[in-house]
Parts: C-alpha cells; sequence; structure tokens
C-alpha cells in the first residue's frame, strides 16, 4: 500500500530538500512503520521528530488524514492504504 507524508519546510534539510514524500507500506501499517521507513532513509529526521525512546518529541504532531494521532492510538495507530500522514513541528520565538 501506499502512503503520502507531507513535511514541513523546517524538516525539508532532513529529507534531501523534500516535503512530500511517498512510501510503500505493508498493509496494517501505522504510523511508527511510517516514521521507520522514513528514518531508514533520513535518519536526522527521525531524531528531530522522535525522542530517544522512541516517543514523539513534544513539539511535533502527527495526523492522519486530518486526525491528530496523540488523541488516537499514537504511534500504533493504523494508517489506512491511500492516506496522507502529515507531519507538524511547532515553532515558538518571540
Amino acid at each position: 500500500m501506499t502512503v503520502r507524508v507531507l513535511l514541513p519546510r523546517m524538516l525539508a534539510d532532513c529529507t534531501g530538500g523534500r516535503t512530500s514524500v511517498s512510501l510503500d507500506l505493508i498493509d496494517g501499517a501505522t504510523v511508527c512503520a511510517v516514521l521507520d521507513a522514513l528514518a531508514a532513509e533520513h535518519p536526522v529526521f527521525d531524531r528531530r521528530v522522535r525522542d530517544e525512546t522512541g516517543a514523539l518529541r513534544r513539539f511535533v504532531n502527527v495526523y492522519v488524514d486530518g486526525d491528530e494521532v496523540r488523541r488516537l492510538a499514537g504511534l500504533a495507530t493504523p494508517v489506512p492504504a491511500g492516506a496522507e500522514v502529515m507531519v507538524v513541528q511547532s515553532v515558538a520565538g518571540g
């Protein structure tokens, strides 16, 4: 199955300048599998999105077809075929 991952420009430097990536995954994949697939090709991306324990960093939100995964099953949230996964990194400053 194929899913599309949308990334903010802030993370594009970690993915070869790409803000959109298509991934081929096995049926029944989860958000964790999506992030693992990205991490396999882009390890710096993974360090910016997940902490040392593998959990999402608190300033990173992930959405599957518009639903925030923290309100669902977290990294265990299923990703259906054709889904759009969006990674959003919060920006702070003043």
